[in-house]
């Protein structure tokens, strides 16, 4: 998530795409969620954010990401010149605009995923067995197929020989 010549390039092709990847990739929608709350300076900010379950993120990609955060205009970092050294991040204005759209996403997946869920094992379920019927041997020449022979997913190979064999099977 740092600027890069990457994101350089990026930027003149498709700005609006880049903010995207930045706002919601995976640490980024927990700093900015964790950063409506208050100010964090950075240790604290890497506890909550690992607090919230899964992986934990590393100090390098959370420097990352608040860098690339910061660059968007959504986070301030303010570093006082003490001894240990502070940092400060908080959200702008415009990342708590930001952050508070994340959150109604993060929200809304909460509310869903039993939803979510269900559609993914029925997806699965379907998938499994279009693919075992996909994976079927073709019928020998003149065995009943269960099937027609031109069941969704067979190669036009398959789709010929059944032809083939189906044509035998009449004219004998």
């Amino acid at each position: 998530m740092t600027p890069s010549k990457v994101d350089g390039a990026g930027e003149a092709m498709c700005p609006h795409r880049l903010v995207l990847e930045h706002v919601t990739s995976r640490w980024a929608v927990l700093v900015l969620s964790t950063l409506l709350n208050r100010p964090y300076r950075f240790g604290e900010l890497r506890r909550e954010v690992n607090g919230v379950g899964g992986r934990a993120v590393s100090e390098k990609m959370l420097a990352q990401t608040l860098q690339t955060l910061e660059r968007d205009g959504l986070v301030h970092r303010d570093a006082k010149p003490v001894i240990p050294p502070r940092v400060d991040y908080w959200l702008t204005d415009l990342g708590r605009e930001a952050a508070e759209q994340v959150r109604a996403l993060a929200l809304w997946a909460d509310r869903r995923m039993d939803d979510v869920q269900r559609a993914r094992a029925t997806y699965d379920e379907t998938r499994a067995a279009h693919d075992k019927a996909r994976d079927e041997p073709p019928a020998a020449p003149g065995a009943v197929r269960d099937r027609p022979s031109a069941a969704p997913g067979t190669t036009r190979a398959a789709r010929d020989e059944a032809r083939s064999a189906a044509s035998a099977v009449r004219a004998s």
